[in-house]
């Protein structure tokens, strides 16, 4: 009798186990993909250049996974005479620092001829972005979509017929060799307006431009034909446009349809409609569109740059009636886009965003730290930087998760950087009359599971009468967007009118000319993690600060990250 349980008992944990296999398996997929990063020359607006590349692609495939899903990104360096790292932007790495591709601070780069395998959990649904985390190499076309599905049975909160990408970018003729060197220089050399924008990789640029070797322009060549998306009439469709650019705000616009925003950076919104979506590097949005225009034509998807006086040409795409040819243009001119220096509509957004009413994430009440981040451009012994409170930001040779968790504090300066600046003195309106900054590589260590507040403020620039747009990203969290304001932020003020009910949860936010953004989230994620703003020019000219919390909850860290600095001792080949 009792062998006879002893069995039945076996036999039952053995279903149950098979069974819980094959729910997990279902419920969660380990998949795999297989990279080779490489130069090549490409025209994606018609002139020639060198292009990173992933498996003969810019941009990059896109990787889709539904929530709790493995990602395995095994990626060769060919790039001959680069180190490489890739950023998964918008995943938060739980349990996993070490893989933020973030180089200098979660991991050394990737030497040419290495293979470096990423390994970590998409833990939320939403869209979500990758790109090279290495010196401006994001520029060079290295970057791509990630689009994560709600697990099977679970339904959102809007419906849909079909589900694209758009990636937003902007592109330049020059290298990213030349344009680094040109803001590391005596004297500074800016880089410009870029010569064009691609809608998911394609653009046109005017090849009898002055100047333009007509030897590297083709206007003929197939690899710069417009993007071109086909919609069947009738259909509603969920775009999931992302922006990379390297500099530039966007507006996007498509002729004749309206747009319901449904999700920003994997969270949904209260949907609102836009005739013309802004976004900013590093920004994602779900819009919602209906193809109920009339199907005998076909209609222009256009981006233009706002926030910068440009002359680059608005990027344009067909949205193609089936079955119209997917080539033929439209019969009308195409949007010209708002006017660059108009404000009031991008702040009008951006303050528009707001959870949606059955998936609201309440923020803590009140926050345990607050700093407050001044945003400026400042010169150190002649070179043009940015600075955060008259700091600017410069990258050790040992990364940061490496240099805290084996204990090389020696590696980087131990001052902490400044929580504030002298805001009852400084008139953000006008150029400083000193505007001579330091730089340093130390970081904030925030008290594990704490809630901090990030204020960012917004000056002029060393020029007069200016001030920018800056979209600054956080890696390793999502926060609560807690307000943002014109002038300057007033500490005793202005906390009373955050939104404290239904705040959008983002990882990428604008910081508008002139005004503020403030910013609330849990440092509950053991790691390093930088904070930055997402233009390629700024961080790389010191735009940008380091977040250190929990590292004594950190596991052991993966050989395969070190091999620099002094964490060389460490690597095994």
């Amino acid at each position: 009798m009792v062998e006879h349980f002893h069995q039945g008992y076996l036999v039952n944990f053995l279903v149950l186990g098979l069974l819980f296999l094959t729910a997990v398996s279902v419920e969660a997929r380990v998949r795999h993909h297989k990279w080779e990063v490489k130069y090549e020359y490409k025209s994606p607006d018609c002139f020639k250049k060198l292009s990173i590349s992933i498996n003969g692609k810019t941009p990059g495939p896109t990787i889709v996974a539904q929530q709790g899903d493995t990602i395995v990104v095994e990626v060769k360096n060919s790039l001959l005479t680069e180190n490489l790292a890739i950023h998964w932007h918008g995943i938060r790495q739980i349990g996993t620092p070490w893989a933020d591709g973030t180089e200098g601070i979660t991991q050394c780069p990737v030497v040419p001829g290495d293979t470096f395998v990423y390994k970590f959990v998409v833990d939320r649904p939403g869209t979500y972005l990758y790109h090279a985390h290495y010196g401006m190499q994001r520029q060079a076309g290295l970057q791509g979509m990630i689009k994560v599905l709600v697990p099977d049975g679970v339904v959102e909160p809007f419906s849909y017929d079909y589900d694209r990408n758009i990636l937003l970018t902007d592109w330049y003729h020059k290298s990213t060799y030349e344009q680094a060197t040109g803001l590391a220089s005596l004297p500074f050399v800016w880089v410009d307006e870029p010569q064009s924008l691609l809608i998911h990789g394609r653009g046109r640029f005017n090849c009898s431009t002055p100047g333009t070797d007509v030897a590297l322009c083709n206007a003929t060549n197939p690899q710069c034909s417009p993007y071109s998306m086909i919609v069947i009439p009738g259909k509603t469709y969920r775009l999931r446009i992302g922006s990379l650019t390297a500099l530039s705000a966007l507006s996007f616009k498509i002729e004749g349809h309206n747009m319901t925003v449904v999700e920003a950076d994997g969270y949904y919104v209260e949907p609102f409609v836009v005739q013309k979506l802004f976004l900013y590097s590093g920004e994602t949005y779900s819009v919602l569109i209906k193809a109920d225009q009339d199907p005998s034509r076909n209609y222009w998807a256009s981006t233009k740059v706002v926030s910068r006086s440009s002359a680059t040409p608005n990027g344009l795409g067909i949205i193609n009636y089936y079955p119209n040819h997917p080539r033929r243009a439209p019969p009308t001119i195409p949007p010209a886009g708002p006017h660059w220096n108009d404000v009031a509509p991008r702040v009008a957004q951006s303050v528009a965003i707001k959870s949606h009413k059955d998936f609201i994430h309440t923020p803590p009440k009140t926050s345990d730290r607050v700093i407050i981040m001044l945003n400026t451009q400042n010169r150190i012994n002649g070179f043009v930087r940015w600075s955060v409170n008259n700091v600017s930001f410069n990258m050790p040779h040992t990364p940061y998760l490496i240099a805290l968790k084996h204990n090389l504090l020696h590696t980087f300066e131990q001052t902490p950087p400044p929580e504030n600046y002298n805001h009852e003195n400084y008139d953000i309106f006008s150029v400083q009359k000193n505007v001579n900054a330091t730089t340093s590589n130390s970081i904030y260590r925030l008290k594990f599971n704490t809630t901090v507040d990030i204020i960012l403020q917004n000056a002029n620039t060393m020029n007069p009468k200016n001030s920018e747009t800056h979209p600054w990203h956080l890696h390793g969290h999502d926060f609560w967007v807690m307000g943002y304001g014109n002038g300057k932020f007033n500490q005793s003020i202005d906390p009373k009118n955050y939104n404290l009910v239904n705040p959008i949860m983002k990882n990428t936010i604008p910081v508008h000319p002139y005004g503020w953004t403030a910013l609330r989230f849990r440092a509950d994620n053991p790691g390093v993690w930088a904070f930055h703003c997402h233009i390629e020019s700024h961080f790389f000219m010191g735009m940008g600060v380091v977040f250190e919390e929990g590292i004594d909850k950190v596991g052991k860290l993966p050989t395969s990250i070190m091999g620099c600095g002094d964490s060389k001792r460490f690597h095994s080949p």
